[in-house]
């Protein structure tokens, strides 16, 4: 997935805005999804990623996650979750190390994306795609700064810039910022998808990404 492609897509090509965290499982079958879809297609497709914090209220001030935060997901609510990434991984080809990452924070793996997606355009795509990969296909824990900065080297990126970034409190302020509008947005859940005014929330298949984008 890249976002607008960065520079490469024509001002008239078809738009797409995605609303994701990357430890959202979904999320990541949603980025599949949105693949195929592109891969589908005879025209370029814009596509710009927004930023969304799932572990909002649960994350202590050391970066952990309290688990015991009341946020009305039980032990039912994440054994059927489990059952939909499943239904999902089949339906669209896709392996996963793990059906969901209840412990893992994103926050500083987005700031990361952020200053990628800022600062190196062309390679944002790339860091993006590693990071998802690396949660969800090697099972490593993004939120640890080394592993992003392993990312980053790998997508041919200076990784002391990248744990600056994650460092960096401004930065830090201007996710919040992403956050913030987000929800002003009418955003609650991710993946959403938004193209042209219309909306599909969920990891839906390329068929109905086809239909959103396409007006079909």
């Amino acid at each position: 997935m890249a976002d607008a492609d960065t520079g490469s897509t024509p001002e008239t090509a078809d738009r797409l805005t995605i609303y994701a965290d990357y430890v959202c499982p979904f999320c990541y079958l949603g980025t599949r999804s949105l693949a195929q879809y592109r891969e589908g297609r005879d025209e370029p497709l814009a596509v710009e990623w927004h930023p969304f914090d799932l572990r909002r209220g649960k994350r202590n001030p050391d970066g952990s996650i309290d688990q015991d935060v009341d946020d009305g997901k039980d032990d039912e609510y994440f054994e059927q979750a489990k059952e939909n990434v499943r239904r999902l991984q089949e339906e669209y080809g896709v392996e996963m190390a793990q059906e969901l990452a209840i412990d893992v924070d994103s926050f500083d793996a987005q700031v990361a994306s952020w200053y990628v997606k800022r600062e190196y355009p062309g390679r944002w795509a790339a860091f993006d795609d590693s990071i998802y990969t690396a949660l969800w296909q090697d099972g490593r824990d993004i939120g640890d700064v080394d592993v992003l900065a392993d990312l980053a080297e790998d997508a041919d990126l200076p990784a002391d810039e990248i744990r600056d970034a994650v460092a960096d409190e401004s930065l830090r302020a201007e996710l919040e910022d992403q956050f913030a509008e987000a929800q002003q947005q009418g955003i609650t859940g991710v993946p959403t998808f938004v193209s042209d005014g219309r909306a599909a929330r969920g990891s839906v298949p390329p068929e109905h990404l086809e239909r959103l984008v396409e007006g079909e």
